[in-house]
């Protein structure tokens, strides 16, 4: 299967308007934002497991990254609730699942191979940072060989200088509206950038965006 898989074209997708699609696994349903390749795929989604769901135990050889959106996810290794980030590094392995159900925004097969170190946090305990503008404040999460990826807080009325995407540009609205000069996004819409787009965004009512960096091809 292949959905918004060429890399030099914008998309803008609001998850919130497309259909819930089974998986082979009964309780575990997605909705497709980026996809190339079959049940092994690169792959961008969300997927939604229903109380009780559990997925076999599977090995991610270009890993994973996840956000726990709601409920609490849990596997052999933790229990994640909402709030949580997870990279799991290529050649990683788990059985994943959730006791009062869950939805997640997953990332699977994007990683460069040698980009091994596991990452858990926190997001709504940890230490968010000054941006580099008023009413801005970052939350790292993770970063290996120019790829980079955050949590970013805008307070209302907060306005940001233009800038091009080298690597492209991934994101993810959590919360609030995000803006641009090309249009409005509220709360669950995806975006992706090409290498070397622009934009000068702002948020007008305030947002937190999951963004990611450096990671499209050139």
């Amino acid at each position: 299967m292949q959905l918004n898989n060429d890399f030099s074209r914008t998309v803008v997708l609001d998850s919130t308007t497309l259909e819930w699609q089974p998986s082979p696994l009964p309780g575990v349903e997605r909705r497709m934002l980026e996809r190339d390749g079959g049940e092994v795929a690169r792959a961008t989604s969300i997927v939604r497991y229903a109380p009780g769901a559990r997925f076999t135990a599977h090995t991610h050889e270009l890993g994973e990254e996840i956000i726990v959106l709601e409920g609490e996810f849990a596997d052999e290794y933790g229990v994640y609730p909402a709030g949580t980030y997870i990279k799991n590094p290529p050649g990683s392995s788990h059985a994943p699942y959730t006791r009062p159900g869950c939805v997640l925004f997953v990332k699977l097969r994007h990683m460069q191979p040698d980009d091994l170190q596991r990452v858990v946090v926190n997001t709504q305990t940890a230490e968010w940072r000054q941006g580099l503008v008023d009413g801005l404040t970052v939350l790292p999460l993770a970063e290996y060989k120019g790829e980079h990826t955050a949590l970013v807080r805008w307070q209302p009325g907060t306005l940001f200088q233009a800038h091009k995407h080298w690597g492209g540009e991934e994101i993810f609205v959590l919360d609030g509206v995000f803006e641009d000069e090309h249009g409005r996004y509220p709360a669950g819409t995806w975006l992706r950038s090409p290498h070397m787009s622009q934009h000068t965004p702002f948020s007008q009512e305030g947002c937190t965006i999951y963004v990611k960096v450096g990671h499209l091809p050139e």
